[in-house]
């Protein structure tokens, strides 16, 4: 059998060309979401068109992109459409794991995307312990300055309530401790 599978994002946009594209591949039901985004994982028209793949079947889309917003997502419902025994088609990227040819292109993409997030995650390492190198703070921006933070000190040390200053700079007692602490 084969299973259409069209989204939009938004209610204003329309369906039509996916409808038309995929009913000119043949699918024999087309399964809608219709204004939720990609990034979304509980899609209740995806769900249904996933649930009726099984050995044989081939899920359809017109474009990569109305099936998830991410390479990863892609990889891991394309894997789970393959465990089921079914094939994966995308109409205008030209993906067909039905065939070796298409497994092969759609599994050099995952590879490619794979790499891509290995080097993505050296460079923001690399960036990180030179920013801390330059004395740069790395993470989330401090709450206190350190005038607040000495500020905060000396009016403790001469008897104002830790709970008093925190309202004070409108923090949360433990962020004013940790601060006073140098953590």
């Amino acid at each position: 059998m084969k299973i259409g599978y069209a989204r939009v994002s938004t209610d204003t946009q329309n369906l039509d060309p996916q409808r038309h594209a995929l009913n000119v591949a043949g699918c024999d039901v087309v399964y809608e979401d219709l204004g939720i985004s990609g990034a979304v994982q509980a899609r209740q028209g995806l769900t249904d068109a996933l649930g009726q793949v099984g050995q044989g079947d081939t899920l359809i889309v017109w474009k990569l992109d109305r099936l998830g917003r991410s390479l990863a997502d892609l990889i891991h419902l394309i894997d789970g459409i393959g465990k089921a025994g079914g094939g994966f088609v995308s109409l205008t990227e030209a993906i067909d794991t039905t065939s070796a040819g298409g497994r092969l292109l759609f599994h050099m993409m995952g590879a490619l995307a794979e790499f891509e997030r290995a080097l993505i995650a050296e460079r923001t390492v690399i960036g990180m312990e030179a920013a801390r190198r330059r004395g740069t703070h790395v993470g989330r921006p401090r709450k206190l300055t350190a005038a607040q933070i000495d500020h905060a000190r000396e009016m403790i040390g001469a008897g104002k309530p830790v709970a008093h200053m925190a309202e004070l700079y409108g923090v949360d007692p433990s962020t004013l401790w940790r601060a006073l602490r140098g953590g």
